[in-house]
């Protein structure tokens, strides 16, 4: 028997920061459901974002140090380690996979806390966008997917759409709107999955890891690899995620 008192949640809001939420015609997230077995499988690149691009490229979510950000390739040269593209956070430190659940944690001096797990990190996003909008011809109208899980706001009521394990409630607007979320305030999750109208490209990041993942041309994903403000390692559709 279920003896955990129910959660309240905030009624779906119709707006989520500046992206509409969509309660009827799912139509433009269609492509993303009808998954051959085998092909953007549960856990991996692909899995994540979408299958059938040409590259892919992972984005890490950085650590901090008194809440400035900090590079993995910088916990892995103060720790002696290297970062290889699927690397996962917890080796990089030297710990179980659960390191969440560690009471110490940390290098003096290099970071204190670990990297975001959820969606994209706003400034990450920030940082991203400038990149994306220059790969696809209909940077006005895009698409979203948030996870109807996360547990503020009530989307039982919402017509949601299946990726691998995860539905997602579908949202419109510009690419430039991913961010607006936190305008709700500073703890709103960022939509899980962005695509543009002409499906250039797919973004994909999930509630359980420190790592966006990206399918696009070989041009925007060589793009992400030298953009200055992003830690980006390329990987293959079929990679596992971390």
């Amino acid at each position: 028997m279920d003896n955990y008192p129910p959660v309240d949640r905030d009624p779906a809001p119709e707006w989520y920061g500046r992206l509409r939420v969509r309660t009827e015609d799912l139509g433009p997230a269609d492509w993303l459901t009808r998954r051959a077995p085998g092909y953007g499988d549960f856990g991996t690149v692909a899995g994540v974002a979408a299958p059938g691009f040409a590259a892919y490229a992972r984005v890490l979510h950085p650590a901090s140090l008194s809440e400035q950000p900090v590079r993995w390739a910088a916990v892995a040269a103060a720790s002696g380690r290297s970062v290889a593209p699927v690397t996962n956070w917890h080796e990089l430190i030297g710990a179980d996979p659960y390191y969440q659940n560690l009471s110490e944690y940390g290098l003096p001096g290099v970071w204190d806390e670990h990297p975001a797990e959820g969606p994209t990190p706003p400034d990450v996003a920030r940082a991203l966008l400038p990149v994306l909008a220059r790969h696809t011809r209909t940077p006005e109208r895009c698409w979203f997917g948030l996870w109807n899980g996360y547990g503020r706001w009530d989307f039982d009521t919402v017509p949601s759409f299946l990726t691998p394990e995860r539905d997602e409630v579908l949202l419109g607007g510009t690419l430039s709107d991913a961010v607006s979320p936190v305008s709700l305030d500073e703890f709103a999750e960022l939509p899980d999955l962005w695509w543009p109208e002409d499906r250039a490209w797919c973004l994909g990041g999930d509630v359980d890891l420190v790592s966006t993942y990206i399918g696009g041309s070989q041009e925007l994903i060589s793009d992400l690899l030298a953009a200055s403000d992003l830690e980006a390692y390329p990987v293959a559709p079929g990679d596992r995620v971390g």
